[in-house]
């Protein structure tokens, strides 16, 4: 019974080891920093997904597995607001974006 979740758990880890150097090859390609920071946060979502994922299954659902979910649930809910507040502050005070548009929704629609 452990084989299968030994490497089902190998599969994970690794599929999270490679969103985050995805994640990090794109901060250091991507020249703008709104689009590094997208990379950064997309990557640390997922990443942190898949990583915690695959030690919450090899683990069995325990105390310490709920810790890893509670962990989660944090990163989830903090990560989108902090990323909000940081693209804000880039697009108010960096004038080498250029003019910001808003769209506006028709009422033709």
């Amino acid at each position: 019974m452990i084989l299968p979740r030994l490497i089902v758990c190998i599969v994970l880890l690794f599929a999270g080891l490679f969103v985050f150097l995805s994640a990090t090859i794109g901060v250091n390609r991507f020249k703008k920093p709104l689009n590094r920071m997208h990379a950064a946060a997309m990557g640390d979502t997922l990443g942190l997904l898949l990583i915690l994922l695959s030690l919450v299954i090899w683990r069995g659902f325990s105390f310490v597995s709920l810790k890893l979910i509670i962990v989660l649930v944090f990163f989830w809910l903090a990560s989108p607001v902090s990323g909000h507040i940081i693209a804000q502050m880039e697009a108010t005070t960096n004038e080498d974006l250029g003019e910001i548009e808003v769209l506006k929704q028709d009422e033709d629609i």
